[in-house]
C-alpha cells in the first residue's frame, strides 16, 4: 500500500461547498481505503490505498460527488514527495518569519512550462514565485487576502487545477506522516 496525501480544493470556505472531514473519513475507511486521516477542515487528508494516484485521484472525486454532492478538484502527492515538500522550501526566510503566507501550490497534472514567470508578472512587489522540483512556492509577502494571484491565475499558468497550502500545513502533515 502506498500512503498519501490527498488535496480537496475549494471546500469548506463560507457558507457553502461544506465537506465535513468526519464524515468524509468515515465514507473513505468504507470505500476500503486504509489509514484515513484529516487535518483540519480545510480538505486535506492522509490514507493508503493500492490504487496508483490517477486512480485514487478519481475514485475520491467521485466519492465525494455521491456522498457529497460536491464536484471539487483532488491533488494527490506520495508521502514521499510530501516529506520532501516539507524539507524546505525555495524561501527559508518566509519559512521562520511569515509560515502563513509562505504556500505550496501543487497541480493537478505537471506544471507547464513557464508558471512562476507568469504569475511573477502579474504578482505585487512583495511576492515572490518558484519552482522547486517541478512544484511551484508562492510567497504572498505582506498578504494573501490582498494578492491579485487568483485561483484562476494559478490554474491558467500551471495548466490545470491548482490547490495550495501554507507552510504551516505542509508541516502538520508531514509531522502526521511521521506519527504512521
Amino acid at each position: 500500500m502506498t500512503t498519501y496525501v490527498a488535496l480537496i480544493r475549494g471546500i469548506n470556505v463560507g457558507a457553502t461547498r461544506k465537506l465535513p472531514m468526519a464524515e468524509l473519513r468515515a465514507h473513505c475507511a468504507a470505500d476500503g481505503l486504509g489509514e484515513v486521516k484529516t487535518y483540519i477542515q480545510s480538505g486535506n487528508i492522509i490514507l493508503s490505498s493500492t490504487d496508483g494516484a490517477d486512480v485514487l485521484a478519481a475514485r475520491l472525486k467521485a466519492l465525494i460527488a455521491r456522498r457529497f454532492e460536491l464536484d471539487v478538484p483532488v491533488i494527490l502527492r506520495t508521502a514521499t514527495q510530501w516529506r520532501s515538500y516539507a524539507a524546505g522550501s525555495p524561501f527559508p526566510d518566509a519559512e521562520a518569519g511569515r509560515p502563513n503566507l509562505l504556500h505550496i501550490c501543487l497541480s493537478a497534472r505537471p506544471l507547464a512550462d513557464g508558471a512562476a514567470a507568469a504569475l511573477q508578472a502579474r504578482a505585487a512587489a512583495a511576492e515572490r514565485l518558484a519552482v522547486k522540483d517541478g512544484t511551484l512556492w508562492c510567497d504572498f509577502g505582506e498578504s494573501v487576502g490582498t494578492s491579485k494571484l487568483t485561483p484562476a491565475l494559478f490554474d491558467k499558468a500551471a495548466g490545470s487545477p491548482v490547490t495550495a497550502r501554507n507552510w504551516r500545513t505542509v508541516q502538520a502533515l508531514a509531522a502526521m506522516l511521521e506519527d504512521r
